[in-house]
């Protein structure tokens, strides 16, 4: 396909703060009919979101949620584990690593679903989804001035608050979707074993 009649070209940029999480810029784009136009954007290092399913002996499965304060909206909200990515981190080892120490949980199986852009009109910002399986618990290692209650809900629970209003987290949202079609067998996952870095324990 022929994107050509609606790609905008860089024409110059310009820095507009550098914090420790978040680099924001102004270009000035050349659009597809040759007029000028300014943009506006955060570039973000990438994160990733874990979807932890916890299984009990008789096969049911609950997952495991996160209430946390999140101070640009004011409100305490319901997510699954996430968390950026260190420059250069293997996207597992992030995944494995965020699980560990917001959580306390440590898994066996693990399985990268795909990806999403959570606001695409103005960040960079990528985020990997994975699975994980085989969870045993652990000590959670939060970082310093991180506060949150780990939780674990039924997958009907989790929808049914996607539905109406609970849970308006866009990362969440997206991987209850997945998490539907995963547990009803129309989308499939690549399980693999946890890598090796020392992260539980």
């Amino acid at each position: 396909m022929d994107d050509r009649h609606l790609i905008e070209e860089q024409v110059s940029s310009q820095e507009l703060f550098k914090g420790r999480l978040l680099h924001a810029f102004r270009d000035t784009v050349r659009l597809p009919d040759g007029t000028s136009a300014s943009r506006e954007y955060v570039v973000h290092p990438g994160a990733v979101m874990i979807v932890p399913l916890l299984e009990d002996a008789s096969g049911a499965i609950r997952v495991v949620l996160e209430r946390q304060f999140r101070y640009p909206v004011g409100q305490v909200m319901i997510e699954f584990p996430a968390g950026k990515r260190d420059a250069g981190e293997c996207l597992q080892l992030c995944a494995q690593r965020e699980l560990h120490e917001e959580t306390g949980y440590s898994a066996t199986g693990w399985a990268r679903a795909g990806v999403l852009h959570p606001v695409i009109s103005y960040s960079s910002e990528v985020i990997e989804i994975w699975f994980a399986r085989g969870l045993s618990a652990g000590a959670r290692r939060l970082d310093p001035g991180e506060f949150l209650d780990v939780f674990s809900a039924t997958p009907a629970e989790l929808l049914q608050w996607c539905r109406d209003g609970r849970v308006t987290d866009g990362k969440t949202l997206s991987a209850a979707l997945w998490l539907q079609n995963v547990l009803s067998g129309v989308w499939d996952l690549s399980w693999q074993s946890a890598l090796d870095a020392g992260i539980a324990g």
